[in-house]
């Protein structure tokens, strides 16, 4: 198995990206009370879309596996959306569509209410088996096989990144 090529980022692009999203926020007819950055890879553009769009921020900690952290994080989101809180869930990529399937299935598992959730991300790609509400840009992985690196990610070592592509890369949906 070889590791896929890695296509970085550049801060330029990534700026414009989180402009791209709350330009589609500010022109929509809903607006969230909260974005919500998926950690680890939404907090940055969840940070930079927060002060382009000026709505607060929470987080939930997904990429950690400490087991039941984010999970209770999400329940207690799922919980003010019962009260009418609108909440745009920020993650920098739908790839595989994985990790938004299970933050899906874990917010509505404890009782939130789907019409007050949404999601963002800079890269959709159109290939996932879930769908977002907002993007930045669409891939076809088809088409574009190389591993996105997103600016915050560029301070890892780069055999770390390879490492963490390919596993990722290779993982079935």
């Amino acid at each position: 198995m070889s590791n896929p090529a890695l296509l970085y980022i550049d801060q330029t692009q990534f700026i414009e990206d989180v402009r791209a999203l709350a330009a589609l926020l500010r022109s929509g007819d809903w607006q969230p009370d909260f974005i919500v950055g998926i950690g680890r890879g939404g907090l940055v553009p969840a940070v930079f879309l927060s002060h382009a769009t000026g709505i607060a921020l929470l987080s939930v900690d997904h990429s950690s596996k400490v087991p039941t952290f984010g999970d209770e994080l999400l329940a207690k989101l799922a919980d003010k959306t019962k009260d009418g809180i609108r909440l745009l869930i920020v993650d920098d990529i739908n790839d595989s569509g994985k990790t938004l399937r299970y933050l899906r299935e874990e917010f509505l598992k404890t009782g939130g209410v789907a019409a007050h959730l949404r999601v963002a991300v800079l890269i959709d790609n159109i290939r996932s088996i879930e769908t977002v509400d907002y993007r930045a840009r669409t891939i076809d992985r088809n088409e574009e096989p190389r591993w996105f690196v997103f600016p915050w990610e560029a301070m890892a070592e780069r055999e770390d990144m390879l490492v963490d592509a390919a596993v990722k890369h290779h993982t079935p949906n």
